[in-house]
């Protein structure tokens, strides 16, 4: 059960730290309260609009968001991964992103 909570406040932090940014990407109110599965459709979502844009640095944000939405799945669902490290990498990716389209 500490691992599940563990697991789930680092969700909420990146929640707290990147879903405003990533709904003002795409021009939308900020959800509040995500699951972690929401944050994760919320990162697929934004991915997919800007990786169909024609602008480059769009397309290059929708990459690391599609690494990001990568880690954060095999963070949840993957029995024994590394979750922390996978974290990190995720957060690393949507930080990326961000800085990428801004």
């Amino acid at each position: 059960m500490a691992v599940q909570t563990a697991q789930a406040d680092t969700f909420t932090a990146l929640d707290s730290c990147f879903t405003a940014d990533l709904a003002a990407l795409i021009g939308s109110e900020p959800p509040r309260g995500l699951t972690p599965n929401q944050f994760i459709d919320l990162v697929e979502e934004v991915r997919y609009v800007l990786a169909t844009s024609s602008l480059g640095n769009f397309q290059d944000a929708g990459e690391d968001l599609d690494s990001a939405a990568t880690y954060l799945t095999d963070a949840l669902t993957e029995p024994g991964a590394d979750r922390p490290a996978l974290l990190a990498r995720a957060r690393t990716h949507l930080r990326n992103a961000i800085e990428t389209v801004s």
